[in-house]
């Protein structure tokens, strides 16, 4: 639970930042930093609650809402931040990148033995 509280306020301190450096390498390549750091976070997510939640697929149903709710707050959030903006585009990216990891997830769990 630790690592799920400390990267959720890891994603809340840089959103909270004014703006990131990081050189532009390719167009719109904060989407791949949404898309891995909310996949990250179904992750972490996934592994906290499947302690707390059964059955399984409960587990990966509510860390999807988990993380889409928590992307949407954080948009919010950003939108009080000077210099920043909310945006749908990145909200999709986080909730993107949350279904993937967790798709990877119940795939790799699904696997024979």
């Amino acid at each position: 639970m630790s690592l799920l509280i400390g990267f959720s306020g890891l994603i809340f301190y840089l959103s909270h930042q004014h703006s990131l450096p990081a050189p532009a390498m390719f167009p719109q390549q904060d989407k791949l930093f949404h898309l891995i750091a909310y996949g990250v976070l179904a992750l972490l997510t996934i592994n906290t609650l499947k302690y707390y939640l059964k059955p399984h697929k409960l587990v990966v149903s509510c860390s999807f809402v988990f993380c889409a709710l928590y992307g949407l707050s954080d948009e919010w959030h950003q939108s009080f931040v000077a210099g920043r903006e909310a945006s749908a585009l990145d909200w999709l990216a986080d909730c993107s990148g949350a279904l993937l990891a967790l798709s990877a997830y119940r795939k790799i769990q699904r696997r024979p033995r």
